[in-house]
């Protein structure tokens, strides 16, 4: 029997189970890898937003890196929300001397519009983007992070995420730099029930990458996976609502 990959999410976590840390647990278990945390902030949110941050301190944070990686081993990192400059220098310092693929999800702004990071926390990514395998910015995060050229001219590899774009088509574009981008493109599915969407693809990918897949494969297995639980979405709560994570589980 082959051992699962052991992934490790480094993110905030959400109260109502959507996004975060809890969503990547569901998704790196729901795709057979044994899920890792890190936690590095706890938010009270729901469906209909955030009302509460609190970033934890940095060196807990550094202690639970620690703690896995000495022991258990991790095949691949997942980085969402970090909740401070400081946290982000830490986890930066020790991904450095993991040498195991990073999947960085540049996370900025939850779906219900509320920030999730300053703007010095945001002028830290900077390092955190040179080290990761892969960088996820959805729309306005890579608008925030300069486009296209402040992208290229970093050197970095990145998938544009286009949900948050218009249309009925999504397109999402991996530029790795040397390569041709590679485009994937869907169908949109016209839901409110998106929370966490951002959180399930990075840490989908970060499952594939410690499994060993390539990254075009580990992107194209991770938008499938996104979209089946986008239409598997029980519907719960009065706003951005989770994504049905269990029922991709049973079907397939």
């Amino acid at each position: 029997m082959t051992a699962p990959p052991r992934i490790l999410s480094i993110a905030g976590s959400d109260s109502g189970g959507g996004a975060g840390i809890q969503a990547d647990i569901k998704t790196i278990t729901t795709l057979g890898g044994h899920a890792m945390t890190a936690i590095c902030a706890i938010t009270a949110q729901n469906t209909l937003g955030v009302t509460a941050v609190a970033a934890i301190d940095p060196a807990l944070v550094a202690a639970q890196i620690d703690a896995c990686a000495s022991d258990i081993g991790i095949d691949a990192v997942k980085i969402g929300m970090l909740g401070s400059p400081a946290i982000a220098a830490v986890v930066a310092h020790r991904l450095e001397a993991l040498g195991v693929p990073v999947v960085f999800d540049p996370v900025m702004i939850a779906t219900s519009g509320a920030a999730l990071a300053d703007a010095a926390t945001i002028a830290a990514f900077e390092r955190l983007m040179r080290l990761a395998t892969l960088t996820t910015p959805n729309v306005p995060e890579l608008a925030a992070l300069g486009g296209d050229a402040a992208m290229a001219a970093r050197g970095v590899a990145y998938l544009a995420k286009g949900g948050d774009a218009d249309g009925p088509v999504v397109e999402d574009r991996l530029v790795v730099p040397g390569q041709a981008p590679q485009v994937w493109r869907s169908p949109r599915i016209v839901t409110r029930h998106s929370h966490g969407t951002g959180c399930t693809l990075s840490s989908a990918i970060a499952t594939g990458l410690g499994r060993g897949e390539p990254l075009d494969h580990a992107i194209d297995q991770a938008r499938a996976f996104v979209r089946a639980a986008l239409e598997a979405a029980p519907g719960f709560g009065a706003g951005h609502g989770p994504m049905g994570h269990h029922a991709v589980r049973q079907h397939g």
